[in-house]
């Protein structure tokens, strides 16, 4: 019970004014860490006013206090115990975030390098809009965004992505993830109960529907971007779809498909959304445009930061239709009243000033190279296989002959060896995508988090690991080198 104690005597020489109130505190904290057990008997309110020079008044007040909450008990006449409600463990703050767990390649797709997000530029925005913001605009902004940001990305998504961009259809969100959770909520409220989704594709798009109560149906992909007949047939009048550059398969919608798809549109009185995930990032020629571009009226259209800035933001937009803007932006308005001020004022400053444009020029000549070093290394590592897809983005797909399947027991040799990768079929929704009747190995390799030295050792660590199932055929007469298949140029 002397240590105890010891955790009161701060409380004694604390300020006048606050000394109450921290013996309260630093009783509340020893009952709520064991460190006065239930049913210890205290000292009277005479006897610890004197241990710890204070006044008998101030201890009075605290075991009244602390008796009323629940903390302490008492009984007339039978003194002050530590009461037996409290069961509440040492708070301690747990980090839920994801984390590689330390593997020595983790190729898994989606993350860029965040030792490229421009700190001293960003640090000279936050700075500049500090010393220029009024007081009044820290009060609740528009839910649609500030107006500054609103136009500074119309200006952006114009001359980048080829978007018809009002800044009265424009809604700042903290990403893709919530501009889709918007979208889908005001969907379901007008009675969408289903909506297409491409696959193989994001999972993260069906378990968004899902949360507002919108089931997803799985549409099938052909060489062309998704299958019209299917979605035809499917009955859905929304549809989820990555045209610029498909994820996961690395395909960019062809002109025909993108006009047969706005086509069925129309024609059902339905909505694309468009997530254009990564549509900066293509180095073998200008990223195609848009497709929000075409018929801005039977496409939303989003987009984020997170791949060419940091996830971290949590900064996005999404391009509504007029018809549904008036809902999007009363959903927004009650979902969180706005997105964050500063953060908006920052990253405008930092798309006017032209930093934006360089950081995105700093990746593309990154991710390039880091793309190439992979297509090298699997050239090198494992004769015969094919990479597929357009030269875009922050993954490509590989094909592995053969005889380093089947996939799981690639998957499972190379996991082993600490490499994290996934299967191309990791990524399907239920429908068969042209995969049965394949033995090869498909692979999503992500590439733009690691350094070409990393890349370099992560395909030769997976090598080293597959090899027991490619020697049973054997590597002679295997012709060198990887094929590099692109989608017909879009």
């Amino acid at each position: 019970m002397t240590s105890a104690w010891e955790l009161l005597l701060p409380a004694a020489s604390a300020p006048a004014r606050a000394r109450g109130r921290a013996l309260q505190a630093a009783l509340r904290e020893a009952v709520r860490s064991g460190r006065l057990a239930p049913g210890t008997r205290l000292p009277s309110s005479r006897d610890l006013a004197a241990d710890l020079g204070v006044s008998r008044k101030l201890v009075t007040d605290a075991y009244e206090q602390l008796t009323a909450e629940g903390y302490l008990r008492s009984g007339r006449g039978a003194g002050t115990w530590v009461g037996d409600a409290v069961r509440a463990a040492r708070p301690r703050a747990r980090d839920l975030a994801p984390r590689s767990p330390g593997h020595r390649a983790d190729f898994v797709a989606g993350t860029p390098d965040l030792s490229l997000f421009p700190r001293s530029a960003w640090a000279a925005a936050q700075r500049g809009v500090l010393s220029e913001l009024p007081h009044e605009a820290l009060g609740y902004p528009d839910p649609r965004g500030l107006p500054r940001l609103r136009a500074a990305l119309a200006e952006l998504l114009a001359r980048r992505r080829g978007v018809v961009a009002d800044p009265e259809r424009i809604v700042v969100v903290s990403g893709v993830a919530q501009a889709t959770a918007l979208l889908a909520g005001v969907l379901h409220a007008r009675g969408t109960r289903t909506a297409g989704v491409e696959d193989p594709g994001s999972p993260q798009h069906c378990d968004l529907y899902a949360s507002a109560g919108v089931a997803t149906v799985p549409l099938p992909l052909d060489a062309e971007g998704l299958a019209v007949g299917a979605l035809r047939g499917s009955g859905v009048r929304v549809v989820v779809t990555t045209p610029a550059h498909q994820f996961p398969t690395g395909i960019a919608y062809s002109a025909r498909r993108r006009g047969e798809l706005l086509d069925w549109a129309r024609s059902v009185d339905g909505l694309v959304l468009e997530d254009d995930y990564d549509g900066d990032f293509r180095y073998d020629r200008a990223p195609v445009g848009a497709l929000q571009g075409l018929d801005p009226e039977r496409v939303a259209y989003t987009g984020s930061v997170s791949k060419s800035l940091a996830p971290g933001l949590r900064l996005g937009w999404l391009l509504v239709p007029e018809w549904l803007a008036d809902e999007v932006v009363a959903r927004k308005r009650t979902t969180d009243l706005g997105h964050p001020t500063l953060d908006q004022a920052v990253f405008a400053r930092f798309v006017e000033r032209g930093d934006y444009d360089r950081q995105l020029r700093v990746c593309q000549r990154a991710y390039r190279e880091r793309r190439d070093a992979l297509v090298a290394a699997l050239a090198e590592h494992f004769p015969g296989s094919e990479v597929t897809g357009i030269a875009a983005g922050l993954h490509a797909i590989a094909t592995l002959p053969e005889r380093y399947g089947p996939t799981e027991r690639f998957l499972a040799r190379v996991t082993g060896a600490g490499v994290a990768v996934r299967s191309l079929a990791e990524y399907g929704h239920g429908v068969d995508s042209g995969a049965a009747g394949r033995h090869e190995v498909r692979l999503v390799l992500g590439y733009a988090h690691l350094t070409p030295g990393r890349i370099r050792a992560g395909v030769r660590a997976m090598a080293t690991a597959a090899r027991p199932a490619a020697s049973r055929v054997g590597a002679a007469g295997c012709s060198r080198g990887v094929s590099v298949r692109a989608a017909p140029d879009q």
